[in-house]
Order: C-alpha cells, then sequence, then structure tokens
C-alpha cells in the first residue's frame, strides 16, 4: 500500500458552508484483525454526496450491507462492533476515527473478513492510506449537528457526558485515572479539538493499550495471540513492554482517538463539548445513541413544521377507515416502503372523550395502538400499490403503553418496516408527544386480497 502523504482538497470557510467530502480513488488496505487476527483486506471507495459510511462484508453470500452508525452497535468488550442479523464487522473504531480526523462523510468500506486490520493498534495507516488516495469536496453541504440539551452517561465510576457549547467542531477532554494502577498508569488528561487540524500528528499515531495482566487474560481466551508486546501497547510494572511511547501521555490520547472513532457512528459530526472520565465503548455507544435520538426529535419538528407527503384525502384513498376511526391526520415523510412518519392532532371534541374517564380525559391506549397500526398500513400500501392487496392488522407484540396522551397532545406515529412476504408484514411502530414515547408496539399483517376484506 502506498502510504505517501498528498494534498487534501479543502473548502476555506469563508467560501460558505462546509462541504462533505470523499476519496479521489480507491485506497487499500490488508492486514490481520486486532482481536481475532483474521486475515482481511478492506477496500474503500468514493461515493456519492448523502451516501454516508457504510460496510460491505463481502465474504458471506449474500454480501451484507451495514451502515457505520450507532444504530447497528452491539456490546463487545474492548472495541466497537456492527452488526446486521449474524452479520459483524469488528473493531471500527479506529477506522472511523480516521475518516472523522480526515473530515470524511462518504464512502464504501469492502471487507474481507469479520473485523477490521489492526496494524499497530492506532489510526497511523489508515489516515496515510485515506491521504495518498486523495479527499475530494463534494457538490453538497456537510450536516453538523448542534447539540440542544446536555447529555450525562454514569455507570460504574466511569462518565461520559456531551455538553453545548458555541465553539467551532467537538472538543474532547479525557481524565484517565485509574488509582490501583497508578504505579504503571498515572492519572492523565488530554484534550483535543476536532478543528484543530492536528489529527493526523498528535492523535492517529497513538496507540491502543493494556495492562500486561489485561494482556494476558485475553491471551487465555484467544484474543490478540498473534500479537507480540513489541507489536502493539502492553504496559508493565516498567513501562511500555519491548517498546516505547509515541507520546508521555498516549494512552488518554487513545482514549480520546477512541471517542472520536465511536462517536464519528452518530452519522455526522456534532458541535458540543465531551468530557469523559474512564469512559470506554460501552459508555460511548450509549451517549452516541443519546445524541441519535437528539437528532431524530430536531428531524422530526423539522417535518412537523415542513413536511405534508399525505394530506387527508390522500389518506382517505387509501385507507378504508373514516370519522370516527381514521386516527391519522397528515403523513409528513414517506422513505419508500421503509419508514413513515404521520401525526394525530389530539382535540377535546374526539367523541371518546365523551366516555373515557370524562373527567381527567385521556386517549384509550388501544387508539393509540390504532393509529400506529393505521400508520402501520400506510407504509405498507408503498409495496401494496397495483398488487390488489391491503394490509389487515393480524397480531400485537411488545406492546407497551408509556404516558397518557391527553387533549391538546400532538402525537407523531413512527413506522418502520422490519420485513415482509407474500402474505405477511412485519413492522415496528411508536408515538411520541413531546419526543417521548407514548406507545410501542411490533405489529403484523396480513396482506390480502382486496375483496376479502
Amino acid at each position: 500500500m502506498d502510504t505517501s502523504t498528498s494534498e487534501i482538497e479543502t473548502t476555506d470557510a469563508t467560501d460558505g458552508p462546509p462541504l462533505q467530502r470523499t476519496l479521489a480513488a480507491p485506497a487499500t488496505f490488508e492486514g490481520l484483525g486486532l482481536l481475532l487476527g483474521e486475515p482481511v483486506q478492506l477496500e474503500v471507495l468514493p461515493a456519492e454526496a448523502g451516501h454516508g459510511i457504510v460496510f460491505e462484508r463481502t465474504d458471506v453470500d449474500p454480501a451484507v450491507r451495514i451502515p457505520a452508525l450507532v444504530d447497528h452497535v452491539t456490546a463487545r468488550g474492548r472495541r466497537t462492533t456492527l452488526k446486521s442479523g449474524e452479520t459483524t464487522i469488528e473493531t471500527v473504531e479506529h477506522f472511523m476515527s480516521a475518516l472523522a480526523g480526515l473530515q470524511i462523510d462518504n464512502a464504501l468500506v469492502r471487507i474481507t473478513g469479520p473485523e477490521l486490520p489492526g496494524f499497530d493498534g492506532s489510526a497511523r495507516v489508515f489516515v496515510e492510506g485515506l491521504k495518498a488516495a486523495g479527499i475530494v469536496d463534494q457538490d453538497a453541504p456537510r450536516r453538523i449537528f448542534d447539540l440542544r440539551e446536555a447529555i450525562v452517561i454514569d455507570e460504574d465510576g466511569a462518565m461520559i457526558a456531551a455538553i453545548p457549547h458555541d465553539a467551532p467542531g467537538m472538543r474532547v477532554v479525557y481524565d484517565l485515572d485509574y488509582p490501583a494502577f497508578n504505579d504503571r498508569l498515572p492519572r492523565q488528561v488530554f484534550t483535543w479539538d476536532t478543528d484543530s487540524g492536528d489529527y493526523e500528528t498528535n492523535l492517529g499515531p497513538c496507540r491502543t493499550f493494556s495492562l500486561e495482566h489485561e494482556a494476558l487474560a485475553l491471551r487465555e481466551r484467544g484474543i490478540g495471540r498473534h500479537l507480540s508486546p513489541s507489536d502493539v501497547l502492553v504496559i508493565g510494572e516498567e513501562g511500555p513492554i519491548d517498546n516505547v511511547y509515541r507520546f508521555e501521555d498516549e494512552p488518554v490520547r487513545h482514549k480520546v482517538l477512541d471517542i472520536v472513532g465511536d462517536l464519528y457512528l452518530v452519522g455526522c459530526p456534532v458541535r458540543c463539548r465531551i468530557v469523559a472520565h474512564r469512559s470506554g465503548h460501552g459508555l460511548n455507544r450509549l451517549l452516541g445513541l443519546a445524541i441519535r435520538e437528539q437528532m431524530a426529535a430536531v428531524d422530526r419538528r423539522t417535518k412537523l413544521l415542513q413536511g405534508r407527503v399525505m394530506d387527508i384525502r390522500t389518506i382517505q384513498r387509501i385507507l378504508p377507515h373514516r370519522y370516527p376511526m381514521l386516527l391519522v391526520d397528515r403523513v409528513v415523510e414517506m422513505d419508500g416502503d421503509r419508514r413513515a412518519i404521520g401525526v394525530k392532532n389530539v382535540t377535546m371534541n374526539e367523541p371518546f372523550f365523551q366516555g373515557h374517564y370524562p373527567g381527567t380525559p385521556i386517549m384509550p391506549g388501544v387508539l393509540l395502538l390504532e393509529a400506529m397500526a393505521q400508520m402501520g398500513g400506510l407504509l405498507l400500501a408503498q409495496r401494496l400499490e397495483h398488487t390488489g392487496k391491503i394490509a389487515v392488522l393480524f397480531s400485537l407484540d411488545r406492546v407497551k403503553i408509556r404516558r397518557p396522551v391527553v387533549p391538546g397532545d400532538q402525537v407523531v406515529i413512527e413506522a418502520e418496516n422490519l420485513r415482509a412476504s407474500a402474505r405477511l408484514g412485519y413492522v415496528r411502530c411508536r408515538a411520541l408527544v413531546d419526543d417521548k414515547v407514548a406507545a410501542e408496539a411490533d405489529i403484523k399483517f396480513m396482506l390480502v386480497d382486496a375483496e376479502e376484506n
């Protein structure tokens, strides 16, 4: 692999908003997985604006694509793993950190094995290879999410928090302090800003580390047996074994490298301040999910103000329901037959309030479920158009009513198509009020001929 460097084409901030970026040419990498030790090839291909980062396992049949989003992260010790169905891609955090550090938004990443090559446990080889391929601007603005509200994740003596701030980019402050091991790993604090432009020199080269007893325990479990202390950073009583630090505070710098990679899995850069103490991949994942929830809430508010994919007349042409049982007023988003968002405005004039807790009017939970089912039917109708079939409610699973819905509430209904066959459709639905879940359920539909209904 050519590891020479090349100029990164970039846009001056004074020329307008930052643009999305991708590779000018494919970049290839080859090596052994860091923990599993299996040989693997990685090919990183340019992708169009809006594509995002998507991984593709090409060694399985058929090939499986997994978007690089925290929604697809599954729990694993000491690494970040993407999963779709039974297919996994292990240890993506160093590569994702390199993409974040180089501000690459769009790429298709083809991989021939279950884990990315680990090299020396840092992001340096990825940075060199991606720069050698060249990085170019694209004709679309880059999305940067401004954190709205502070988020704190605190668990078992570890903590990570995200706090809104006005400065450009994301600032990460990490406090690495393990009092029981201060003789081998003294307390270290490091701060890094994503807009500093020094990722390649001050963060990318910093290697993953483990204490000697941790490395031995991993080897006993069959993890990392192909590695020697000279290959990665193993810290003994006298410091690194058969190795030397690249920076005096290399361990804490690598922790920041991990956070940058893990949080790039929210799908775009985030403008905020990150403060972390002993945080690892598990807490990073929880923070990423919470940020994604904030992003989804902002998107919902925008769609509620601007979206009108289906008005009530269009809904009535699709659904057979009529007053008082038509419970979807408007559809604000329809992503093919994959996902949809609709709205039900609840007023005191609803007929059920006259008899359902009239002194303290509450929308019946069964009608919330009916509204979600109607939204699911509208979603499946996109697939059933011109087939002569309609979706009929068959069963409800994992039903939860989480909070009351009262007059004046606007219920936002999300429906996601899980899978569909010739006879059955499976849809996951949520009803939200003020960005809080009021009800949720997995709904199964029978797809029947219209004349059978």
